[in-house]
């Protein structure tokens, strides 16, 4: 997925998306971008532990059968010391520890950071209930739309994927601002078609990209 930092001309063009897309509706669109939802040091020290507890057991039989022996103390103590190494180069290497966690448990990692900042940014306290978060996690190359339970009540969740596929797509093209430029015209589009704009609208979000 994207790579390339989002710059401030960037910023500026999310923005104005988003201020154009709302003249049109009275529902309200905010975005957030995460380089990563998780630390992910425990998941990736638990992988690692029992990949290396697999290698030493094949290891153990290994050396049975050439007729070969070492002392439990020995290979225990052998065993400690490569798990001691193994989490000093996760601690000391963030970015690898990703890379041994599951994808679903990454997924499910994203989602959760997904429904914490639509929480915490109180896309979910619009007057109408219709505030509509765009979530990316870089790490995890995933995206989500989080719409409040007015829209869900009326927007079946293909029209999200359709928004995240075109999404991901810029993003794995290296095109993020693109990408959120593009899914907020959409999203737009679909709350302007279920919730058009009225006379006694008011902006409830603040209108830009946040960086997480």
């Amino acid at each position: 997925m994207a790579t390339r930092p989002i710059t401030a001309q960037d910023h500026e063009r999310i923005a104005t998306a988003i201020r154009a897309a709302e003249a049109k509706t009275d529902g309200e669109i905010y975005c957030v971008v995460a380089r990563a939802s998780d630390g992910y040091f425990f998941p990736a020290a638990f992988m690692a532990t029992a990949g290396m507890l697999i290698v030493s057991l094949a290891v153990a039989y290994g050396l049975e059968a050439w007729w070969l022996s070492i002392r439990l103390p020995h290979f225990v103590l052998a065993q400690l010391l490569a798990l001691a190494c193994v989490l000093v180069l996760l601690w000391a290497l963030p970015g690898l520890r990703i890379h041994l966690v599951p994808r679903r448990l990454r997924y499910q990692a994203a989602h959760a950071d997904a429904i914490k900042q639509f929480l915490a940014r109180n896309v979910h306290r619009t007057t109408a209930r219709t505030g509509v978060l765009v979530f990316v996690s870089i790490a995890e190359h995933y995206a989500e739309v989080v719409a409040d339970s007015g829209i869900d009540a009326k927007v079946g969740q293909h029209v999200w994927d359709g928004v995240i596929r075109d999404l991901t797509a810029h993003a794995g093209d290296d095109r993020l601002a693109d990408g959120f430029v593009k899914a907020i015209e959409l999203v737009g589009a679909v709350l302007a078609e279920h919730f058009p704009v009225t006379s006694g609208d008011t902006n409830e979000l603040e209108d830009h990209l946040v960086e997480i």
